[in-house]
């Protein structure tokens, strides 16, 4: 960019003749334009570099502007845009100023006013060469703000090549399927498991054609050198809170990649964090922050150590132009959202998981030749208990007594990643289920895991320890906190309301007694908006009869009934389509 420096006095300009009346005092005071200033030697020197052109116009890259705006030395420096410019930076200088754009005609789905303006900004940023960091709370649809986006640009660059996004292990499918859903136009590809192409040309040849390449933290690191060798169109990164340890070998991996574009998305904070807000514009936009020494130096320490104000205004100032964040408590956000939003988490399942799933339908098979009458129900429903047991984790299947270790199923890894993000927001979650070994189990799980009480409310629970429990959960003094709850003992009867994200970590399969669950925080006294999640996994029984379900919403009671008896009564081969594994959209190493 081209630039004129001025300097300037009650907002007019200093002609040459009054800055060499000022040089020329060096300090002290000076008698200027008819009232008296003072001067001091610090502020001259500083000045001095703005009248070495001679008046000519400067050139500047945009960094530096920024950078100008949120002087070390305390300098006052106003940017007044004209022209081609005012118009260009408009919406990064001044925000209210952003050209909200129409969502993008193939985007299946009609995105809120909010996610408008997400998709809006992160297109804008992009045509700048600027990387973007989206920040919104937990639930606001971080996923389609970014699949508009991607697809808003192949609208306008059919040409463009295919973007990379790393994600956790646990939301690879649902990329995938958020992808079919809202932007059917755009061909995706898992780039994960042990088959996957190892070299430059098998996996150039492998995506070609592909406009989404998903991959996990993993494989980016273990396949970094492959990764680096192409030239990505994009990069995105999901749950960026990983690249957080500048030294760590995802973080060095991932900012080896090249990419002409950069966005980053995390449900956390990220303003206060100052060595992981470093990692982190390191990977966005790389030198813009300096080196990690003179970060240390100049924000950091000042910062951390002598509570400099000043310090913490220059960061802001620095690193607001490339962070959105909006939160559900937002008056804007509130007005675009409904009470409640309710939401499947789609998950995959570990290699463990679907060898585990396969061996009980081979066995279901084999039990229901010969089989009729109540025998044969017996057999139906207790092959439905396992394969959900499987499904929430192999510990609870094998009865084992082996670790209830995320890393073992992708449904328990993907619920402890949203608590966290619920935890960073300060807010409460309700976690239901249907099985008390597996509420023990996440009991114990949480609270090796997180800052804030945990609870745990099932059928055997005394009324008195209930009672003390709601209550202290109830209190608005209490720091944030997470409800586990047997969905028969917890499901009914007591108010929640201090939580507002409810999880389902596995399902009933009957909406009015999840509906009665979740109404434990979707009640009267209720002050903000409920966000609902439902535990998934791809390809198996748990997502055909959601969608069976689904399907037929407003005669859903009629069809499942009660309880889970309905499916005993489907004939052989629906019911073996009803289990089936699908291993191409259930299962990631």
């Amino acid at each position: 960019m081209e630039f004129e420096p001025q300097v300037v006095l009650d907002g007019q300009p200093l002609a040459r003749s009054e800055w060499k009346q000022i040089v020329d005092t060096k300090e002290g005071l000076v008698q200027l334009r008819g009232q008296w200033m003072e001067l001091r030697r610090d502020e001259v020197a500083s000045l001095e570099e703005y009248w070495d052109s001679g008046g000519a116009l400067q050139t500047s890259t945009l960094s530096e502007l920024l950078q100008a705006r949120a002087r070390e030395d305390g300098a006052q420096v106003e940017v007044v845009l004209e022209g081609d410019a005012r118009q260009i930076l408009a919406g990064l200088l001044e925000p209210d100023r952003l050209e909200i754009l129409e969502q993008p005609p193939a985007f299946a789905g009609t995105l809120r006013t909010y996610q408008v303006r997400g998709y809006s900004w992160l297109t804008y940023l992009e045509r700048l060469g600027l990387g973007a960091c989206l920040a919104d709370d937990m639930g606001l649809g971080k996923t389609i703000q970014v699949l508009a986006a991607i697809l808003g640009d192949k609208t306008r660059n059919p040409e463009a090549g295919p973007t990379l996004l790393v994600a956790p292990t646990s939301v690879l499918g649902n990329w995938q399927r958020e992808a079919r859903r809202f932007a059917p136009g755009l061909v995706t590809y898992i780039h994960h498991g042990p088959q996957r192409p190892k070299s430059k040309a098998a996996l150039a040849s492998a995506v070609r054609g592909s406009d989404l390449v998903i991959a996990s933290f993993g494989v980016a690191r273990l396949d970094a050198a492959v990764l680096r060798r192409m030239r990505w169109h994009r990069l995105v990164v999901d749950e960026s809170q990983n690249i957080k340890n500048p030294t760590a070998a995802i973080t060095k991996a991932i900012r080896g990649i090249k990419a002409d574009r950069r966005i980053a998305l995390t449900g956390t904070p990220v303003e206060n964090r100052l060595l992981d807000l470093w990692s982190l514009f390191s990977f966005l936009n790389p030198g813009y922050l300096g080196t990690i020494s003179e970060f240390r130096k100049t924000i950091e320490r000042p910062i951390m150590r002598e509570k400099d104000r000043g310090a913490s205004e220059r960061l802001r100032g620095l690193v607001r132009p490339f962070i959105l964040r909006r939160m559900k408590t937002n008056k804007e956000i509130i007005r675009d959202l409904p009470e409640k939003v309710e939401r499947n988490s789609l998950c995959n399942l570990t290699p463990e998981q679907a060898a585990l799933y396969e061996a009980v339908v081979k066995d279901l098979d084999a039990q229901l030749r010969g089989e009729d009458g109540i025998a044969r129900q017996g057999v139906v429903l207790t092959t439905l208990m396992r394969l959900k047991q499987i499904c929430n984790h192999p510990a609870q299947f094998l009865q084992d007594g082996t670790e209830f270790a995320p890393a073992r199923s992708h449904k328990l890894a993907r619920v402890c990643e949203m608590l966290e993000e619920v935890e960073a927001e300060g807010e409460s979650a309700l976690v239901f289920t249907q099985f008390s070994e597996v509420g023990k189990a996440l009991e114990r799980l949480f609270r090796s895991r997180f800052g804030g009480a945990v609870y745990y409310l099932h059928g055997g629970t005394p009324r008195a320890l209930r009672e003390h429990m709601v209550q202290e959960f109830q209190n608005p003094d209490m720091d944030r906190a997470v409800f586990v709850l047997s969905l028969r003992a917890g499901g009914t009867g007591i108010t929640l309301t201090r939580a507002n994200h409810v999880i389902h970590f596995d399902r009933w399969w009957n909406p009015a007694v999840e509906n009665q669950a979740t109404d434990r925080a979707y009640r009267i006294g209720q002050e903000r908006t409920v966000f609902v999640h439902k535990m998934v996994t791809m390809g198996t029984l748990e997502e055909r009869i959601d969608e069976l379900i689904e399907s037929k919403k407003q005669l859903a009671e009629d069809v499942v009934g009660t309880d889970e008896s309905w499916l005993a009564s489907l004939d052989n081969d629906t019911l073996r389509a009803l289990v089936a594994l699908d291993r191409s959209e259930a299962v990631v190493g």
